[in-house]
């Protein structure tokens, strides 16, 4: 790297620690302090009744303060990534930086801790001082041996999970990198001969987990930079590093490594030399873990053996061994259930737990995540990615459902199942809220025809519905095409054994479907030729063909092109008396709870008697989430105090419902704020019929609602679940272009549901 871009980096980095507030964390509070009555309750005299119950049983304090979720990452920056021993305060920024970690990633509080005390036993006793404070301590960038002590004293004296990261983190992604690679090569653990270098902590903790993963000890040499570990040697030992000596009259690495089937460094750079890899036996599997430059470079590795299988601590190269896999989830999984300590049965889940991810179908989070990279299982793909939203749930329920098996449990879960879709619901913000609907959608095998089925989202959602529903998706697109992107993907899915198709370009239907179609706009114009045409190019009326021809039970478009474009084609085709499109119902998931903005596409000006049907739509596919629907008619006017503008047509549109009765909540027309407070709205009109905050708002403009809308997925991190198309009858729902393939999924879930369940 030059020395111009190397500037570059460090300015960035500086500048992204910096700026906009000193630091990578903060501290916010999780329960409201506005008045009086906050204060004493959060505080005097109402904090006593917390205390007394603690004092009672200390098992409550998991109910009454935040120590339950809430991890200490102490250092005294002795070992600091490749820095060395560069002080307590020096290491803060990493120490920050772990505990932002696992926020993201785990949602577990954090607090890092640097202490000036160089001496393990000391150091040991702070950390012990800290249990009433913590559910559990994660010891990072202590230097070795001194890490041991400290670990194994706290693990004696505290009753709450201690885990050196460095040590067990490291080993257990070790772990499972190393159960995929021996599945690769075709080799086992108990048959093969390793070669290690470097005596440090993590060193040493990987090959003790090999040892428990299959691994002979007999068949492991560790080398450091005295060269071989023997029986004898009195130079630079410990008895961590005495276990692993060998009797024996080699003292290199190059007489030790032949025939090696996996080589483990985490040492330096230039250790490995191309050489020690030629003499190493066939597939040999090499992880090179040094950072920033490992033992032996991949491109090096691979010329001297083709057939090598690489991991590396870097980022740009596949297969990179990152903490980051475990640690988080190992302790969401300790946490939860109350664990008195992290033992051998957890690490082992947490192995296995990684591990089987990366056999399984990658999720299309972690394809985006990663955009361009291969994340199909193989030799350059033995790990998950770190952004793999699965992790949580996968690993941290093995690490659960371990510490419950190994008996160090305090408060076992009751239902193993229950807790891996709470996980889950946390990553995928919409699983909570869409639980309903799956329930209703599994009623039913509904048949699903995806217009886009060549797109990779659309792709991806099909594996996830043949997974996770009873739906049959149908796909129009090119098989040719359909069937190379599910194997570049990594899909397990293929054409015409797990999904149909419907080839535009050679379909034997395609005289049926051209036909059907000039018969419904036969007189509006379209003549045989411009149905032929359009049977042959225009995917979204292929599908609404289908649907009108009860080949199909609804159509999923629009991930690509214009919404009013593909609704043209789904009116003409799907359209009549009786269904006609009503509206575009969006459900934006944010923050402080779930909120449906309505109608941001269908009608740019609705009328009256359009914007009560809007309602009325509203009002049906809120109940199918579970919730009861409070809809609220915005506008620049605030109950009447404006006598132009889209008030008069709401207040148009509450006449109309007025007169037909309908039962469910509708209050306007109103600013947004009114309808969002419910104190402000009784200020303004004391006695409205409305109670708390509305879940429904329905402008009188779709510009309105489409700034809305948009405004809440860019700026309040809104996930939106739509538009859901309102009045077809669930026969058809146009998406937007940027839907992701959950978002896919989620609609697949709506569509898959009959109108019996909703209507």
């Amino acid at each position: 790297m030059s020395d111009t871009s190397n500037d570059s980096l460090r300015q960035a980095a500086l500048a992204y620690h910096e700026f906009p507030r000193p630091g990578k964390l903060e501290v916010r509070a999780t329960k409201p302090l506005a008045n009086g009555r906050d204060l004493s309750r959060a505080y005097s005299p109402g904090v006593a009744e917390a205390c007394l119950e603690i004092k009672a049983d200390e098992t409550t304090a998991a109910r009454y303060t935040a120590r339950g979720n809430l991890v200490a990452v102490v250092s005294n920056g002795t070992a600091v990534l490749g820095l060395g021993n560069i002080g307590a305060l020096a290491s803060k920024p990493v120490m920050e930086g772990k505990a932002v970690l696992f926020k993201k990633f785990a949602n577990i509080d954090c607090f890092d801790i640097e202490v000036n005390e160089s001496d393990p036993e000391k150091l040991a006793d702070i950390v012990c001082a800290l249990e009433p404070t913590f559910g559990a301590i994660n010891l990072e960038d202590i230097k070795a041996p001194d890490c041991f002590i400290v670990e194994k004293i706290c693990r004696e004296r505290m009753n709450i999970p201690v885990f050196h990261d460095d040590q067990h983190g490291t080993a257990i992604v070790v772990g499972a990198a190393a159960t995929n690679a021996l599945h690769v090569a075709g080799k086992r653990f108990d048959q093969i001969k390793v070669v290690s270098t470097g005596g440090g902590a993590a060193g040493i903790a990987c090959l003790n987990m090999l040892v428990k993963l299959g691994v002979k000890r007999e068949n492991i040499w560790l080398c450091d930079i005295h060269g071989l570990v023997y029986e004898g040697r009195a130079e630079d030992m410990n008895p961590q590093k005495a276990a692993f000596a060998q009797a024996s009259d080699k003292r290199t690495l190059s007489e030790v490594i032949e025939g090696a089937d996996l080589f483990l460094g985490l040492s330096g750079p230039g250790v490995l030399k191309p050489e020690h890899v030629a003499q190493m036996a066939s597939r040999p599997i090499i992880f090179a873990l040094a950072n920033p430059t490992p033992e032996i470079m991949p491109d090096l590795a691979r010329q001297a053996a083709p057939d090598a299988i690489i991991a590396t601590g870097r980022s740009d190269f596949p297969n990179q061994v990152n903490n980051v896999l475990c640690f988080p989830f190992i302790f969401r999984g300790a946490l939860d259930v109350g664990a008195t300590e992290i033992n051998d049965a957890m690490q082992i889940g947490c192995v296995e737990g990684i591990a089987a991810l990366a056999r399984a179908t990658t999720s299309a989070e972690a394809a985006a995540a990663y955009r361009g990279e291969q994340l199909t299982f193989g030799a350059d793909y033995l790990i998950p990615k770190p952004f793999d939203p699965r992790l949580s749930g996968v690993v941290s329920t093995a690490v659960a459902k371990a510490a419950m098996e190994s008996g160090v449990a305090v408060r076992p879960l009751a239902d193993i199942a229950a807790y891996k879709q709470k996980l889950d619901a946390s990553v995928y913000k919409s699983a909570l809220l869409m639980r309903p609907v799956f329930q209703a959608a599994a009623t039913a095998s509904r048949r699903i025809v995806f217009a886009e089925g060549e797109d990779e989202r659309v792709l991806r959602a099909a594996q996830a519905i043949l997974e996770e529903t009873t739906e049959t998706p149908i796909l129009i697109g090119r098989p040719e095409v359909i069937e190379t992107r599910c194997e570049r993907m990594g899909l397990e899915i293929r054409p015409e054994r797990d999904f149909n198709i419907v080839n535009p370009e050679n379909d034997p239907r395609y005289r049926d479907y051209w036909e059907t179609y000039h018969a419904i706009m036969a007189r509006r114009g379209v003549t045989p030729d411009i149905a032929r045409a359009i049977m042959r190019t225009n995917s979204t009326a292929i599908g609404a063909v289908m649907v009108q021809r009860e080949e199909a039970d609804s159509l999923i478009c629009g991930t690509f092109g214009e919404y009013l474009w593909h609704l043209n084609y789904v009116r003409q085709v799907l359209g009549d008396r009786k269904l006609h499109p009503v509206g575009a119902l969006s459900l934006m998931i944010l923050e402080s709870g779930p909120l449906f903005v309505a109608d941001s596409h269908v009608h740019l000006d609705p009328s009256p008697r359009e914007l009560a049907d809007i309602a009325i739509g509203a009002a049906r596919h809120v109940r199918r989430f579970g919730l009861e629907p409070n809809i609220a008619f915005c506008s620049k006017s605030q109950f009447g105090n404006l006598t132009e503008g889209t008030g008069l047509r709401l207040r148009e549109a509450m006449e109309i419902l007025d007169n037909e009765g309908h039962d469910f909540c509708y209050e306007g027309e109103m600013n947004v704020d009114a309808a969002l407070d419910p104190d402000l709205r009784a200020r303004l009109l004391p006695g409205n019929r409305m109670a708390g905050a509305a879940n429904v708002l329905i402008f009188g403009h779709a510009d309105s609602a489409s700034a809305v809308r948009n405004i809440l997925k860019t700026k309040a991190d809104g996930l939106e679940v739509g538009p859901i198309l309102m009045g077809m009858g669930n026969r058809a729902h146009i998406v937007s272009p940027s839907i992701t393939a959950r978002g896919l999924l989620n609609m697949a879930a709506i569509a898959g549901t009959p109108v019996a369940h909703y209507s």
